[in-house]
């Protein structure tokens, strides 16, 4: 095993922001790599295995450019850091980082934008076609991201309105035990549709143009029968919709609209032996012009790391059940 040894020039006034907080970031690239560090000066050593040491300086140097931006460091860029060192990916950390992948700022001032190189690929497919499909497991940001391309649509006058939509597949007896009218029967389902809308564009502001008409958040079966031309449309939970829910839907875009169809096809609710609307859309339009199809994945998740564990443990199991439910029997 060869072992290298490697400095990095680094200004004293970047060390604090690149190390972090009690040296967390460090540690972690130290915990991660198996090299150790020292700092002398102007200089940061890193000593280990030669692999490892290349991996560890390239996160570094990752680092290092995020905060000659004069931008934060954040726990999520650290980690992003060393998962595309460890994988081999060629893209960097702070590619993600640069103002033109800006979407927005939310109400308290935090920038949105991509996180991932897979988040950045939906958000482009957002700009460039009319129907998006953005699949993937809990945690990519697939809503989230599609509410802010929405909203932004909507503030710039791209778009007249916005309606976010979700199946409400237990608007049978489940709700029926619920208090209020249907309105609030419905909202728990909805719910986290309004906490991107008041987080992006406040509650005050939210509530104003939703009783003038221009904000609507129903559920899916509010969409029959209409034509949603000049609108910003978001279909979430969409691996809920059976069928003919779907192909409604997809019918219903107008002109000057957009739509967005998210959804995680490991967590359907359906009816046993029903069919999800999602899985069979994805095959029948995926080679038709204007419509994007987005699969993000494990690596695109931007919550707690243990959140992104727990999906590929997950993924994990399933494929491992899969292959065992299709060995013949014996």
């Amino acid at each position: 095993m060869a072992v290298d040894k490697k400095t990095i020039q680094i200004d004293e006034n970047h060390i604090q922001t690149i190390f972090g907080q009690y040296d967390k970031n460090i540690r972690k690239i130290e915990k991660t790599f198996d090299i150790t560090y020292v700092y002398r000066g102007d200089g940061l050593i890193l000593e280990g295995e030669e692999t490892s040491v290349a991996k560890a300086e390239r996160v570094i140097n990752d680092l290092l450019i995020i905060s000659n931006n004069k931008k934060e460091i954040t726990d999520q860029n650290v980690d992003y850091a060393i998962r595309l060192a460890s994988d081999g990916d060629g893209g960097k950390a702070s590619d993600l980082e640069k103002d033109d992948e800006l979407i927005c700022h939310t109400l308290a001032g935090r920038p949105i934008r991509p996180k991932t190189f897979g988040q950045k690929k939906y958000v482009d497919a957002i700009d460039n076609n009319m129907i998006i499909f953005g699949t993937g497991p809990a945690g990519t940001g697939k809503t989230y991201l599609a509410m802010a391309k929405a909203i932004t649509a909507f503030k710039k006058g791209d778009v007249e309105r916005i309606i976010l939509t979700r199946p409400a597949i237990e608007a049978g007896e489940k709700l029926g035990f619920l208090p209020g009218d249907l309105q609030s029967k419905i909202d728990p389902y909805l719910r986290p549709l309004y906490d991107a809308l008041y987080e992006i564009m406040g509650a005050e502001s939210f509530q104003k143009n939703m009783e003038k008409g221009l904000i609507e958040v129903a559920p899916l079966a509010y969409m029959r029968g209409r034509t949603l031309d000049n609108a910003f449309i978001v279909l979430d939970e969409a691996q809920n919709t059976t069928e003919s829910q779907m192909k409604m839907f997809l019918t219903r875009i107008g002109f000057g609209s957009k739509a967005i169809i998210t959804g995680d096809q490991s967590q359907k609710d359906l009816a046993h032996g029903t069919k999800s609307g999602l899985d069979i859309a994805l095959r029948v339009v995926r080679n038709i012009e204007g419509i994007a199809i987005c699969n993000l994945t494990s690596k695109d998740v931007v919550r707690h790391p243990l959140v992104q564990k727990i999906v590929e443990a997950y993924e994990k199991y399933d494929s491992k059940k899969t292959r065992n439910t299709s060995l013949p029997k014996r």
